[in-house]
């Protein structure tokens, strides 16, 4: 008896560590803090939406982005800018970074277009009329500059811009302002803008820039950047990418 007193105890514990076990985490365990983003200039509208859906996910956390060029941002990363997540517009500018970016996967693809003020006051119809017009490109060491290369030299095309830009953002207005009859633009961030049109040039289904994301190893907050990340990667995240007009992966 007085053994079968001393198990009754011990059942008790063991039953309740069972169902300790059994428990689901509470919410209050997800991620928290600010999550500092940093991602590509062509990325801002859709991951504004995306850093507002995850916040709404996790009201313990503060989504804070940066928008730049690829290369900038990954000179910084590289300088020891205080950045938990990289989202860049191409693998090669990713593997600037080397071995801080941690388990950097593709989450999107985006192709180029010709971009033109309303009403197409240059005539331009393809890729050989930005040789004789007014032409802003992205500089050649950022990703929209290197696919615009590509898509030129491919075509055996040769523009001379008046300008050359860090990022896309700074192409766009340039042509929306009318400061140039035409600039080589992504087709997301041309997409729904009233005061441009657009031209897909041949050959453009064939210079696909895909875009990796990745947690990074010195990040200060690095469960909220592995959740953010994931969520980029998540359909609720592929979904908002799509509908700002990014191929899937």
């Amino acid at each position: 008896m007085r053994l079968a007193r001393l198990a009754l105890p011990l059942a008790a514990v063991l039953s309740m560590t069972a169902c300790a076990s059994a428990v689901p985490p509470a919410a209050g365990d997800g991620p928290t803090g600010v999550v500092q983003v940093y991602a590509a200039a062509s990325l801002q509208r859709a991951f504004d939406e995306i850093a507002a859906a995850f916040e709404a996910a996790h009201p313990g956390v503060d989504v804070v982005s940066v928008y730049d060029g690829s290369s900038t941002l990954a000179t910084q990363i590289g300088q020891g800018a205080p950045a938990d997540v990289f989202a860049s517009a191409d693998e090669d500018t990713m593997a600037r970074i080397g071995d801080l970016a941690v388990d950097a996967r593709i989450f999107a693809a985006n192709t180029l277009v010709i971009a033109v003020p309303a009403g197409n006051p240059g005539g331009v119809t393809g890729l050989a009329d930005l040789t004789r017009v007014t032409t802003v490109l992205c500089a050649a060491a950022v990703p929209c500059g290197s696919a615009s290369a590509t898509l030129l030299a491919q075509a055996d095309v040769s523009v001379t811009p008046v300008s050359e830009e860090q990022n896309v953002t700074a192409v766009l207005a340039k042509v929306e302002a009318g400061d140039a009859q035409a600039g080589l633009v992504y087709a997301t961030d041309a997409a729904g803008r009233g005061d441009v049109e657009v031209i897909v040039p041949e050959g453009a289904e064939g210079v696909v820039n895909r875009y990796p994301i990745s947690a990074l190893r010195d990040a200060a907050n690095p469960g909220g950047a592995e959740a953010f990340t994931a969520f980029v990667l998540s359909p609720q995240g592929q979904g908002i990418l799509a509908d700002a007009g990014f191929r899937a992966p």
